[in-house]
């Protein structure tokens, strides 16, 4: 669904431009709504045209943000910009100079089946809600959910009813990132807990209908979590159960997911597997156009470096040491 304009000389460009992006395959709704933002900006001050002057005061607008939530906004202008100058050579482009130093991004915490524990102890004693009858077991859903399924944020808020396959232990994530669709199979513990999930979410009063929300917040069980909602539930259960790093950063909820491709990294060094042919795997469960977008997840920790150095041991050592292997 296209973001409303408010009726510039640009809207006509821009749509050209959303249109030829999205000629790739995705929906860079992202972009849009940054332009959209220009666009009304410009709307409100009766701007024909973009220049320096307001973009200046159109980037003033967000400054409260980080660096590099500001630096990524003013990019997909200046991006939009050069497509627009192919055809009117001498119109306005930000100068990429002027533009907010990227900041190195905050190193994900990484966290185990113990923090996980905790999380989940903590969620069992939780009440429920007249606004969220099923607070307690929604949460465990989701941080079940989250870590043993690797799951983005929106695509765990997206599933409803038909895409829970309790007697096979599959989820259906519908055109998530990229518009790739997947079939995501549950270990059997998660299994399991789907199904004593499903058997407190399907019933009465709650909506049993196959497109209502898998994780629902209200009596009639219609409307979804919001990321805000969920998210606020879910950093409660990590102060609770004190979740930190080495220097005392709490995870965000995307670190579920970098926790859990890091797991599934340690078992495969644990259990003697071939590593790199299943990185491609990894990838393709996790929804991945390729494993360079997997590598990003796959973050060096103390726990990998011991059970690699374990392995190479078994496996070499004996030359190190001059033994017979």
């Amino acid at each position: 669904m296209n973001v409303p304009r408010p009726g510039t000389p640009l809207d006509p460009i821009v749509d050209r431009y959303l249109q030829w992006k999205r000629a790739l395959g995705r929906s860079y709704l992202g972009v849009e709504r940054v332009l959209v933002s220009l666009l009304q900006f410009m709307y409100d001050r009766a701007a024909a045209d973009l220049d320096q002057k307001l973009f200046d005061a159109w980037s003033t607008s967000f400054a409260d943000l980080t660096a590099n939530v500001r630096r990524n906004r003013q990019r997909e202008v200046r991006n939009f910009c050069l497509y627009r100058q192919r055809t009117e050579p001498n119109c306005f482009v930000p100068d990429p100079n002027r533009f907010p130093r990227p900041c190195p991004y905050c190193a994900p915490v990484i966290f185990g089946p113990d923090a996980v524990a905790r999380m989940l102890a903590i969620a069992g004693q939780q009440r429920a809600t007249p606004g969220s009858p099923l607070l307690p077991a929604v949460l465990r859903m989701a941080v079940i959910l989250l870590y043993t399924a690797g799951l983005r944020r929106g695509e765990l808020l997206r599933l409803t009813l038909a895409d829970a396959d309790p007697t096979a232990g599959v989820l259906r994530i519908r055109e998530s990132k990229f518009h790739k669709s997947r079939f995501v199979p549950l270990s059997l513990d998660a299994g399991r807990e789907l199904r004593a999930y499903l058997r407190q979410r399907l019933v009465p009063p709650l909506s049993t209908a196959p497109d209502a929300p898998l994780l629902c917040n209200c009596t009639r069980g219609l409307r979804a979590y919001t990321g805000t909602g969920l998210s606020r539930g879910l950093q409660l259960l990590i102060r609770s159960a004190n979740v930190q790093s080495t220097d005392g950063r709490r995870p965000r909820i995307h670190d579920f997911r970098h926790s859990f491709a890091v797991q599934a990294l340690l078992r495969w060094y644990r259990q003697g597997a071939d590593v790199q042919s299943n990185l491609p795997k990894l990838a393709m469960y996790m929804g991945h156009v390729s494993i360079v977008s997997t590598a990003y997840y796959l973050k060096w920790i103390p726990d990998i470096a011991t059970a690699a150095s374990d392995r190479f041991e078994a496996r070499f050592g004996h030359l190190i040491s001059g033994g017979a292997p």
